[in-house]
Protein backbone atom coordinates (compact mmCIF):
# COMPACT_ATOMS: atom_id res chain seq x y z
CA UNK A 1 0.00 0.00 0.00
CA UNK A 2 1.23 3.57 -0.84
CA UNK A 3 0.81 6.21 1.35
CA UNK A 4 -0.52 9.47 0.56
CA UNK A 5 -0.24 13.20 1.76
CA UNK A 6 -2.34 16.11 0.21
CA UNK A 7 -0.97 19.42 0.30
CA UNK A 8 -1.83 22.84 -0.75
CA UNK A 9 -5.28 23.67 0.01
CA UNK A 10 -6.53 26.82 1.28
CA UNK A 11 -8.78 29.78 0.45
CA UNK A 12 -9.11 31.78 -2.58
CA UNK A 13 -11.76 33.95 -4.26
CA UNK A 14 -13.46 32.67 -7.00
CA UNK A 15 -12.10 33.29 -10.61
CA UNK A 16 -8.77 32.38 -8.67
CA UNK A 17 -6.49 29.42 -8.65
CA UNK A 18 -4.95 26.73 -6.80
CA UNK A 19 -2.45 23.73 -6.87
CA UNK A 20 -3.23 20.66 -5.36
CA UNK A 21 -0.16 18.16 -4.74
CA UNK A 22 -0.47 14.43 -3.69
CA UNK A 23 3.04 12.69 -2.51
CA UNK A 24 3.31 9.03 -2.32
CA UNK A 25 5.67 6.76 -0.42
CA UNK A 26 7.45 3.73 -1.44
CA UNK A 27 9.63 2.86 -4.94
CA UNK A 28 6.29 1.52 -6.82
CA UNK A 29 4.29 4.86 -7.03
CA UNK A 30 4.87 4.79 -10.90
CA UNK A 31 2.81 1.36 -10.73
CA UNK A 32 -0.30 3.42 -8.97
CA UNK A 33 -3.05 4.90 -11.25
CA UNK A 34 -4.18 8.00 -9.34
CA UNK A 35 -7.54 9.74 -8.82
CA UNK A 36 -8.73 13.00 -7.10
CA UNK A 37 -12.13 13.08 -4.86
CA UNK A 38 -13.55 15.75 -2.83
CA UNK A 39 -16.66 15.90 -0.61
CA UNK A 40 -18.69 19.01 0.24
CA UNK A 41 -20.67 19.55 3.45
CA UNK A 42 -23.37 17.38 3.14
CA UNK A 43 -22.57 15.61 -0.03
CA UNK A 44 -20.88 12.32 -0.92
CA UNK A 45 -17.92 11.95 -1.96
CA UNK A 46 -16.98 12.50 -5.48
CA UNK A 47 -14.91 11.91 -8.76
CA UNK A 48 -13.03 14.74 -9.77
CA UNK A 49 -9.99 13.69 -12.19
CA UNK A 50 -7.95 9.96 -13.08
CA UNK A 51 -4.85 10.13 -14.71
CA UNK A 52 -3.24 6.53 -15.25
CA UNK A 53 0.46 4.94 -13.85
CA UNK A 54 2.11 6.62 -17.08
CA UNK A 55 -0.04 9.70 -17.17
CA UNK A 56 -1.50 9.07 -20.85
CA UNK A 57 -5.08 8.33 -19.64
CA UNK A 58 -7.09 11.70 -17.84
CA UNK A 59 -10.49 11.91 -17.44
CA UNK A 60 -12.31 14.66 -15.77
CA UNK A 61 -16.41 14.97 -13.82
CA UNK A 62 -18.07 17.57 -16.48
CA UNK A 63 -18.54 19.67 -13.34
CA UNK A 64 -14.23 20.40 -13.78
CA UNK A 65 -13.76 20.05 -17.35
CA UNK A 66 -11.57 22.65 -18.62
CA UNK A 67 -10.75 24.09 -15.45
CA UNK A 68 -8.87 21.49 -13.67
CA UNK A 69 -6.07 19.87 -15.20
CA UNK A 70 -4.57 16.32 -13.25
CA UNK A 71 -1.31 15.75 -14.12
CA UNK A 72 1.95 13.26 -12.38
CA UNK A 73 5.20 13.18 -11.97
CA UNK A 74 6.62 9.67 -10.95
CA UNK A 75 10.58 10.91 -10.37
CA UNK A 76 9.09 13.35 -7.44
CA UNK A 77 6.12 10.47 -6.46
CA UNK A 78 3.95 13.19 -6.96
CA UNK A 79 0.23 13.89 -8.30
CA UNK A 80 -1.26 17.58 -9.29
CA UNK A 81 -4.43 18.58 -9.52
CA UNK A 82 -4.06 22.39 -10.89
CA UNK A 83 -7.48 24.09 -10.20
CA UNK A 84 -8.44 27.78 -12.18
CA UNK A 85 -11.51 29.38 -12.78
CA UNK A 86 -12.18 28.14 -9.07
CA UNK A 87 -16.31 28.42 -8.13
CA UNK A 88 -17.76 28.42 -4.60
CA UNK A 89 -19.68 25.43 -5.63
CA UNK A 90 -15.80 23.65 -5.82
CA UNK A 91 -15.11 24.33 -1.95
CA UNK A 92 -14.79 20.77 -0.59
CA UNK A 93 -12.37 18.26 0.90
CA UNK A 94 -10.10 17.24 -1.57
CA UNK A 95 -8.70 13.57 -1.32
CA UNK A 96 -5.98 12.01 -2.90
CA UNK A 97 -6.62 7.99 -3.85
CA UNK A 98 -4.59 5.49 -5.68
CA UNK A 99 -4.78 2.08 -7.32
CA UNK A 100 -2.23 -0.44 -7.96
CA UNK A 101 -2.23 -0.69 -12.06
CA UNK A 102 0.92 -1.19 -13.50
CA UNK A 103 1.14 -1.21 -17.16
CA UNK A 104 -2.96 -0.87 -17.30
CA UNK A 105 -4.77 1.70 -19.62
CA UNK A 106 -8.27 1.38 -17.58
CA UNK A 107 -9.78 4.31 -16.32
CA UNK A 108 -11.24 4.40 -13.13
CA UNK A 109 -13.40 6.65 -11.55
CA UNK A 110 -15.58 4.48 -8.41
CA UNK A 111 -14.47 5.00 -5.09
CA UNK A 112 -14.41 1.31 -5.10
CA UNK A 113 -11.53 1.39 -7.57
CA UNK A 114 -9.34 2.56 -5.09
CA UNK A 115 -7.30 0.86 -2.29
CA UNK A 116 -4.99 3.82 -0.93
CA UNK A 117 -6.25 7.20 0.19
CA UNK A 118 -5.32 10.74 1.68
CA UNK A 119 -6.09 12.43 4.80
CA UNK A 120 -7.83 15.22 2.63
CA UNK A 121 -7.38 18.69 2.32
CA UNK A 122 -9.38 21.67 2.89
CA UNK A 123 -9.96 23.95 -0.09
CA UNK A 124 -12.37 27.09 0.46
CA UNK A 125 -13.69 29.31 -2.60
CA UNK A 126 -15.12 32.47 -1.70
CA UNK A 127 -17.48 34.50 -3.72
Amino acid sequence: QVQLVESGGGLVQAGGSLRLSCTGSGRTFSRYSMGWFRQAPGKEREFVAFISWGGDVTSYANSVKGRFTISRDNAKNTMYLQMNSLKPEDTAVYYCAARYSPYSASNYYRESDFGSWGQGIQVTVSS
